[in-house]
């Protein structure tokens, strides 16, 4: 494809993604996006309060992205309802949502043609991402944290991308010890480890609520972990 083809293409797919991204939360009780809103340091009693309308999608892509213990995933449930017909344009970009993952991708270079090149530092490979706004000012080098989903032969964020830093993926570690052993690709399934890399860019994020057990590690335990590729 050129590159208007494929911008063409994208727009359609984004636009597509933002309407299901809106639909999908009306299968989502509002006190899980308030449970995951106040993790995030986002409230003040039972009221949300921000300093920027658009940290609010932080908590909305908690919501979507991770299942409740115990309840069917919240995109399962809304594709069982939406019924889109296969095929079109809504299924191929639910279905590709349905597969999104989580991980930390470095800012390699520019694509040749349209988007940028990420390497996905938990699985150690490349993904061709088509996104216009980071395009036009490209972090290069850059460690960002997020859910990536393909629809076509590119990928698209689900919304939400945000820094991360060496500090925090050793924070991250020491807190959630069961990471320290795991694989690469478990480490990016583990619904633990997507809320404080997340949370990071928010000031105010207790991270510290995400974890459920604190204790301390040494160094070694994290090299040996699929979180040495990031540190």
């Amino acid at each position: 494809m050129t590159r208007d083809e494929i911008l063409t293409r994208y727009r359609r797919l984004r636009e597509v993604s933002k309407q299901h991204h809106a639909a999908v939360l009306d299968v989502i009780a509002p006190h899980v996006v308030m449970d995951y809103a106040k993790r995030l340091g986002l409230t003040q009693g039972k009221v949300v309060v921000l300093d920027r309308t658009e940290d609010m999608t932080l908590a909305f892509d908690l919501a979507i992205y991770l299942a409740k213990p115990g309840r069917s995933h919240p995109l399962d449930r809304y594709a069982e309802a939406a019924q889109f017909l296969p095929g079109s344009d809504e299924a191929t970009v639910l279905e590709a949502m349905r597969h999104a993952h989580f991980s930390i991708w470095r800012v390699e270079r520019l694509h040749e043609t349209a988007g940028l090149v990420l390497r996905d530092l938990l699985r150690q490979e490349e993904i061709w991402l088509v996104d216009e706004s980071m395009e036009k000012n490209p972090p290069l080098g850059g460690a960002l944290a997020g859910r990536l989903f393909t629809p076509e032969s590119f990928a698209m964020t689900t919304g939400v991308l945000v820094p991360v830093t060496r500090s925090l993926m050793k924070e991250v570690s020491d807190k959630i010890p069961a990471l320290q052993h795991a694989t690469a690709t478990a480490i990016a399934r583990d619904p633990r480890f997507a809320p404080p890399s997340i949370g990071s860019v928010l000031p105010g994020a207790r991270r510290d609520r995400f974890v459920t057990n604190t204790h301390r590690c040494s160094g070694s335990g994290l090299r040996s972990s699929g979180l040495a590729h990031v540190m």
